[in-house]
């Protein structure tokens, strides 16, 4: 349980975030695939990242922790047969880009999660796994799932949906194949696979929307700098923007153009957010994002393309959307409903608790800012997402807002309690 025990003043100072969680998991998958030792800088020691971590240790993959450095000992994209089921824990994109990874390898596997995880679908991935010839057991539906990989054909894939994860599991397993592997989507989804297979030495083209990979290729070790997750920093960005005098520094945030919504919306609601020191680390864009809070926040229509670009940062804009004058529309967000949780529901009942004015609907919410907001005991519904999001909430709501279920955070954001209150001047 976390507790906000009152409104702070203001938020003021400089702090980091984690590592990006996305860019974590690829590059420890990509460097288990390589030959040579990958170094990994900035590794975000998560939950999600060690669930990855552990199922390539159970596939002959040594890695080895230093302080904040992760060395990956590549297997140059042969594993061994795992001797016990591969255990994904909570973490959606381990057990998706797994699975693509798997359909290569000339053996069995099981892979499972926990209860939550084997609630969401996996139907997604295993359909264009199956097509390049990836053989299922089970219901091929949802975790647990059991694999045979080897011999795949390469796919022209069209993706019914923009999605990072499917178009991440049939690239990698595209690595396997004899020929070119191509998924096409119908919006450009975060690009984070594609750099991080160019930066190994994979031969990938990229237009647009559309996203290809030849087979056979010999990936290269080397040296990945992870930089801060933004859909981290999206929590803290809020907290400054929604409190007036405040003024934040969140240093060294990976501003990649496919993930950066938020700050387009934020930009749009009328916050004051500015990028410093803009620089490039590999092939990922970073700055420092400089926030200052301010009373004139506006309701704003929050639909279509932008929705892959900021998809886990709904949770954040919601909270925002509570203090803006007028309306907050959104919609085309249906995937909320399939992530850790029910994002849209869990959303509406907790905020609700707090006195929001808000109606939910089936591919998003409507937000009506304005009416005060008064604590309450609120639920994290076993979403990381969610209890950071209630958290935030609750620096704006009259009288003490407690969290139950707040351990979820370390899923993605270990420390994220210390850098909110690091910032609190009363």
């Amino acid at each position: 349980m976390i507790i906000i025990t009152a409104p702070p003043e203001r938020l003021t100072g400089e702090v980091t975030v984690p590592g990006d969680k996305s860019i974590t998991h690829r590059a420890i998958m990509l460097g288990a695939l390589a030959r040579g030792v990958t170094e990994i800088r900035g590794f975000l020691g998560a939950e999600d990242c060690w669930s990855t971590v552990e199922c390539l240790r159970a596939l002959g993959v040594r890695v080895t922790l230093k302080g904040r450095r992760l060395f990956v000992e590549g297997k140059n994209k042969k594993l061994i047969k795992p001797a016990k089921e591969l255990d994904a824990g909570n973490s959606g994109t381990t057990a998706r880009l797994l699975l693509g990874i798997l359909a290569g390898q000339d053996f069995q596997a099981t892979l499972t999660g926990d209860l939550s995880l084997q609630k969401r679908p996996m139907k997604r991935v295993i359909e264009p796994l199956q097509q390049m010839g990836a053989r299922f057991e089970g219901d091929a539906e949802t975790l647990p799932v059991t694999i045979t990989g080897g011999d795949l054909e390469p796919v022209n894939y069209q993706s019914p949906r923009a999605s990072a994860q499917v178009k991440s599991a049939v690239l990698l397993a595209g690595l396997f194949a004899d020929g070119t592997t191509v998924v096409e989507e119908p919006y450009r989804s975060r690009d984070h696979t594609e750099l991080m297979l160019s930066r190994f030495g994979a031969r990938i083209e990229v237009d647009g929307s559309r996203a290809s990979v030849q087979g056979g290729t010999v990936l290269r070790s080397g040296q990945v700098r992870v930089p801060g997750d933004i859909s981290a920093a999206a929590f803290l960005m809020v907290a400054a923007a929604i409190i007036p005098g405040s003024e934040l520094l969140i240093k060294n945030v990976g501003i990649n153009p496919t993930r950066s919504g938020i700050i387009d919306v934020l930009l749009e609601m009328g916050a004051a957010v500015e990028l410093k020191e803009e620089k490039s680390w590999g092939k990922e864009p970073v700055a420092d994002i400089m926030v200052k809070g301010n009373s004139g926040l506006k309701g704003v229509k929050i639909s279509g393309e932008i929705i892959p670009r900021l998809i886990d940062e709904i949770p954040a804009l919601a909270v925002a959307a509570l203090v803006a004058e007028g309306e907050t529309v959104i919609s085309d967000a249906s995937e909320l409903r399939v992530k850790e949780s029910d994002r849209i529901s869990a959303l509406a009942g907790e905020l609700r608790k707090l006195g929001a004015d808000l109606e939910e609907n089936e591919d998003g919410m409507i937000i009506r800012g304005g009416p005060e907001l008064k604590g309450a005991d609120l639920d994290s519904c076993g979403d990381h997402r969610i209890a950071m999001a209630l958290a935030v909430a609750g620096l704006v709501a009259q009288g003490e807002t407690a969290v139950w279920g707040a351990e979820v955070i370390n899923i993605s954001f270990p420390g994220f309690m210390q850098s909110l209150r690091s910032l609190i001047m009363k």
